[in-house]
């Protein structure tokens, strides 16, 4: 389809002409441009197409012979990939942390797809080197506060690095992890420190047993990936159970000296500035104090609630943030920025140099360089993105973006517990909530049951919610996620539950009454909910 000749003359052209006015790229474009809510309206079609049927569209392993026109290949991509895609964009897309994004980055992804920089080196990247550093500078001085003095010292210096521009959280995370243990387990009385040594060499020094990182069962599945990746051994993420969804200081501080006594160390505490599950944020003040008390990293992972330090109404909710050795931010949730744009902040600008790497042919000793202190080499100019939003939307642009989320999951949890048929499970700390469908004289029923009748009764209901949530998902009109919690409402195990994000500015006050209305009404014509309206608790009825 749409082959284009085999010439030196077309290849340059595909480099240095856009396409025809006329032509479907074109149109692409200008649609997009014109509006792009729009254009994912008309082309991003939830069809009843199985992921199975689509796999069939690139199922084929070898590189295509020839050539083909881009606007041939455009038409192909809006029948194969675009009208299968999920609309992030929609107002009922409320299931996920990915929602809809201002429209000026449109306009600047094509000039930062055009400068095409790589960030690893100063010669690939020139002016965004700098930009980065201020972007860098900008977000630690949202989180640590320090004086203009601490920046004109450290925001420039070769010497030194703020943070780390990431890809994403749980590369921060891991970039946070691995500046902690090389600093803990570093240069001492002749030992080379384990970034030279390895680690077997640096726990015979240490006299070191194991090497843990503590966090609730709410912490990120990039943590398991951390210490996995820096040799530590998933079995030494210790993971707390939070029944109230977050760390309990005085348990992490008795368990982690149990821990220590062992003849291990516990290289960092995690605390959540924002669980991914339900929003809620760990005391950071305290887990701070437990930190300092068990000679430990204090790491907080505020990759989804970081962006509530520009709220001076709800900044105060990350109380502790800022005595953190280490925190990541992801601009590409709660900032509004596209996919790819993840930090890893340092109050300390001299700890970045314990992951420092040179090379001759790059990254030479007293440069620049920011590839020098970061786990990815070759990056693009995400940074640039991020500078832009700061300045186009401003602080008090994002206070009010940040507030009018937390307020408008306030309104819908307040919307779940006046209906008779849902039950409200976690409310709303920043703008995440969780939720589950339950007839009411279930509810009432569950009240009185005794401990056997209420595991049957919840497993139906468990049925019940993830009917629901796929029948709702399937029909394409409103997307919530579902996810398993250990809840005070529920105590003996833990429960399935709808979980909403409410991120999206677009997403109005009718749109989630007819979410929710949807919901109750697939649920109501569902057969588990019969089965639960006769008393059939058991799965097998």
């Amino acid at each position: 389809m749409g082959e284009a000749q085999v010439s030196l003359e077309h290849l340059f052209r595909v480099f240095t002409k856009p396409e025809h006015k006329d032509s479907k790229l074109a149109q692409i474009e200008q649609h997009l441009s014109d509006n792009i809510l729009d254009f994912l309206s008309q082309h991003v079609v939830t069809k009843k197409t199985s992921l199975e049927e689509i796999e069939q569209d690139f199922c084929l392993s070898q590189v295509p012979e020839s050539p083909e026109f881009v606007s041939a290949h455009a038409e192909s991509l809006l029948d194969k990939l675009v009208a299968h895609s999920v609309n992030t964009y929609s107002p009922t897309f409320i299931g996920h942390m990915t929602s809809a994004l201002p429209y000026f980055h449109l306009p600047l992804a094509k000039l930062l797809v055009g400068l095409n920089q790589n960030l690893v080196k100063i010669e690939t990247s020139k002016a965004f080197t700098p930009l980065e550093r201020q972007v860098l500078g900008m977000m630690h001085h949202l989180v640590y506060e320090q004086p203009d003095e601490f920046y004109q010292h450290y925001l420039h210096s070769a010497r030194h690095a703020l943070g780390a521009f990431c890809s994403g959280g749980t590369i921060a995370n891991i970039t946070a992890l691995w500046v902690a243990r090389n600093k803990i387990l570093g240069p001492k009385g002749g030992f080379a420190g384990v970034a030279k040594a390895g680690l077997a060499a640096a726990y015979r020094f240490y006299d070191i047993q194991q090497l843990g990182v503590m966090c609730s069962r709410r912490g990120h599945y990039s943590l398991s990936k951390a210490v996995d990746a820096l040799g530590l051994g998933r079995q030494q993420l210790l993971t707390l159970p939070c029944p109230q969804q977050t760390l309990d200081p005085r348990q992490a501080l008795e368990h982690g000296k149990r821990y220590q006594e062992d003849g291990n160390r516990l290289l960092a505490i995690v605390g959540i500035g924002g669980t991914t599950e339900t929003g809620h944020i760990d005391p950071l003040d305290e887990l701070a104090d437990v930190a300092k008390e068990l000679g430990c990293w204090f790491h907080v992972d505020a990759a989804w609630g970081g962006a509530t330090l520009f709220s001076e109404q709800y900044r105060a909710r990350l109380k502790g943030v800022e005595r953190a050795d280490s925190v990541t931010i992801d601009a590409h949730k709660q900032m509004y920025v596209p996919m790819g744009a993840g930090m890893a902040l340092f109050k300390n600008p001299e700890d970045a140099n314990t992951v420092r790497h040179h090379a001759q042919y790059i990254l030479r000793e007293g440069s620049k360089d920011l590839g020098a202190t970061t786990l990815e080499g070759s990056r693009n100019g995400m940074a640039m993105m991020v500078y832009s939003s700061l300045h186009i939307f401003g602080r008090r642009g994002y206070e009010l973006l940040i507030n009018q989320s937390i307020e408008k999951a306030k309104a819908f949890a307040h919307m779940i517990e006046r209906h008779p048929d849902f039950e409200l499970i976690t409310s709303p700390t920043l703008s995440i909530l969780t939720y589950r469908v339950c007839p009411q004289a279930i509810q009432e029923k569950l009240r009185t049951a005794s401990k056997e009748e209420r595991h049957q009764i919840n497993q139906k209901v468990d049925r019940l919610v993830v009917n629901v949530q796929k029948l709702q998902r399937e029909a394409g009109k409103s997307f919530v996620s579902r996810t398993r919690l250990e809840t005070p409402q529920h105590p003996d195990r833990p429960v399935t539950v709808f979980r909403v994000v409410l991120a999206n500015p677009l997403t109005s006050h009718n749109d989630l009454a007819a979410i929710l209305a949807e919901q109750h009404l697939i649920a109501t014509n569902n057969r588990v909910w019969q089965d639960l309206d006769e008393g059939k608790y058991s799965l097998t009825a």
